[in-house]
Parts: structure tokens; sequence; C-alpha cells
């Protein structure tokens, strides 16, 4: 009987994490084609005795159960945006300039990898550890793996702390933004543009609140220690139908980054409050994660990885763990500016660097 694709691919969990980086990034596995790859992954993770693993669909989780009295969660995805001609993987320069490119080299195989290699090596962590990998990350999040699980099966999601292993060039990022749109129709009376006076212009209805969010300074929020920039943008708007009509309508689009220290209702009336006598609708929101930096397993990490810790500009999903009561952080290797793009890579030193300061802080217990 003729080997399956999956039977052909080996990942080696305790090689090297490089070149193991190198064979996750081959796979191709765009969101909704991670079938081929958890496979993969849930093979090799089965090899290793001192780790339960359990299969939901495109998911893979891997646990110890040691009884410790503590349990930390490190999670990372599987899939990756569309593929731009950079797969197979390659690598560009030598020694400490290494860097490895490929679609999801950053976005966030070697994540992964790091993720992947730890499991093995950590037989005797200090803490109990689940690794969760996880599919349909980037793309809607009605669809996203480790939602699916935290609302199906939240159990396998418990721990006291959670690490996402998203890029953050090896430096922790504690917790992340909240993100809201929002979306105002303005309107007119439409008319034959050589007959303005006849009709009401919506588009220029549009100047007075484009104002306001032109001259509105974004506040800046201090979260346990780290400082939250917060946003108020226009990011989109829509109106007219012809070249010689008056426009009746004008569609704005709004997004509001707003800090931690906010949940989703208390963002809205923020919004409400800058632009007043606005008629607006949310179209979209999820609150932002609280960094818990205050947590003994965060200020242990801190030490482990060296540095100060930075906020998260933007949304993740450790906000997810947020949702639970779990506080996280992000943390892996990769420059978050090269995720999604053509010239996607990851340098070599990163991916050691995080492998090395998690089995420092997770360490192997006496």
């Amino acid at each position: 009987m003729p080997e399956s694709p999956a039977d052909t691919i080996r990942l080696d969990l305790a090689g090297d994490p490089v070149e193991l980086l190198q064979t996750l990034i081959d796979i191709e596995s765009v969101s909704g084609n991670e079938q081929l790859i958890t496979d993969a992954v849930e093979a090799a993770l089965r090899t290793w005795n001192h780790l339960d693993v359990i299969r939901d669909g495109n998911v893979v989780i891997a646990r110890t159960s040691l009884g410790r009295a503590e349990r930390v969660v490190i999670a990372g995805h599987l899939d990756t945006v569309p593929v731009a001609g950079n797969v197979p993987s390659w690598r560009v320069g030598t020694g400490e300039e290494m860097e490895i490119w490929g679609r999801g080299a950053c976005d966030m195989k070697a994540g992964v990898a790091v993720q992947l290699v730890c499991a093995a090596a950590l037989t005797q962590p200090r803490r109990d550890l689940t690794w969760i990998f996880y599919d349909n990350e980037e793309v809607a999040a009605e669809l996203n793996g480790l939602g699916r699980i935290s609302r199906e099966r939240p159990e396998l999601l418990a721990g006291g702390f959670a690490v996402l292993c998203e890029p953050t060039s090896a430096r922790i990022e504690g917790g992340c933004q909240g993100t809201m749109r929002l979306v105002t129709e303005l309107t007119g009376v439409a008319a034959h543009s050589a007959r303005a006076w006849r009709g009401h212009n919506a588009i220029h209805d549009a100047g007075g609140l484009l104002q306001r969010l032109a001259e509105h300074v974004p506040a800046q929020i201090e979260v346990e220690g780290l400082t939250y920039r917060e946003g108020l943008n226009a990011v989109a708007i829509t109106g007219g139908i012809a070249g010689n009509v008056i426009p009746d309508r004008c569609r704005i689009e709004i997004n509001y980054r707003f800090a931690p220290d906010k949940d989703a209702s208390q963002a809205e009336a923020y919004v409400r409050r800058v632009l007043p006598g606005c008629d607006l609708a949310v179209t979209d929101v999820a609150s932002g994660a609280r960094p818990g930096l205050d947590q003994p397993a965060a200020a242990e990490f801190l030490a482990a990885v060296g540095g100060e810790a930075s906020p998260k500009f933007g949304w993740t999903d450790v906000a997810r763990f947020a949702e639970m009561g779990i506080p996280a952080v992000n943390f892996g290797p990769g420059d978050p500016s090269k995720a999604h793009a053509d010239d996607e890579s990851c340098p070599a030193a990163e991916v050691y660097r995080c492998r090395d300061a998690l089995l420092a802080w997770l360490g192997t217990a006496g």
C-alpha cells in the first residue's frame, strides 16, 4: 500500500529548531488546508511518552500531567496567509546573520518550531505544560481553532498563565489592545450637480466628523506598568453614485484601538463621548487583554528572557485567554512587520533565543 503524504513527513523534535522551521514552512498550510501539517505535528508529539496528546479537528493539544502546583499554556497557530511564491523555504546569509525565508517563517512557524522542540525537551518541567497547535487563525474569527476549543472544551485550555508564540522579535509583549469598528451613515438629498442648491451634499457633511477625528489626541494609558497608545481613526469612506449627482449618502467606517483597561461597553462609550451627536453603529468588537505581568510565572518568564516587556499594539489571541481569566503574553521569534509580507523571513538567532528562554524559564524540576 503506498504511503500517504503525511507518512513521508517526519518532524525531528530533538534536532535543530531552524531545520525544523524549514520543514514546517515546506508543508503548505494556508488557512483551511491545515490537515497535512496537523497530521505531522500530531505524529511527532505522540512519540514522546511524557506528553498526553489530544486531537480535535485540526487542533493538537499536548499536555504533561505531573501534578505540579501550576500549569502554563503555550499556544501557536499552524496556518498561514496565501503563498506568494515563497514556498519552499530557503536560507539567506550564514552564521549569526542567517535568516530563514518563506511563507510562515515569521507568522508563525518559527514560534511553532520553538514550541515543538521545547515540548519534546521538557520532560520534567517545573510547571505542568499545555502545548496548543491550532488552525484558522488568519481567517474569520468564528473559524479560529483556539476560539472553538475555548467554547467547546475550555477545560483543555485551563492554566494560570499563557504564552502565545506570535512574532515579537524575541521580546515579551504583554496583553493586547482591543479593537472596535463602527460605522456612521450621513444622509442628504440627491440632485443634479448643475442644480446643487436643490440637494444636500452628504459627503460635505462628513467634513466636521473627519475634522474631529483628525484633531483627536489619542490617549496613552498605563496598564500594569505598560503604556498602550490608543488610536481612533476613519479607515474608509464611501459615497456618491455618479459624477453629476449630488450624493445623498456618505458612509464612514471608524476603527478604535483601545487599551486593555476598558471592556467593549466602555470603549463604545468613549467613542460616543468623542463624537457626540453622531449616529454610530458598532459592527465588530474584540476586547483586549491585560498583560498579567504581576503574576509570579510572568515575573520568572521576564527574568529568563531578559530586557523589559512592552505592550502589544494590535489584537492577538491572548485576548481569548483573557476572556477565560488567564493572563497571557506574546513571545516569539520574528519581526511582526514581516508577517504576511512577500519577503517574509525570520532570523535564525531569534529561533534559538526563544527556545533557550523557554527552556530556562520552564526548566527541569529537581
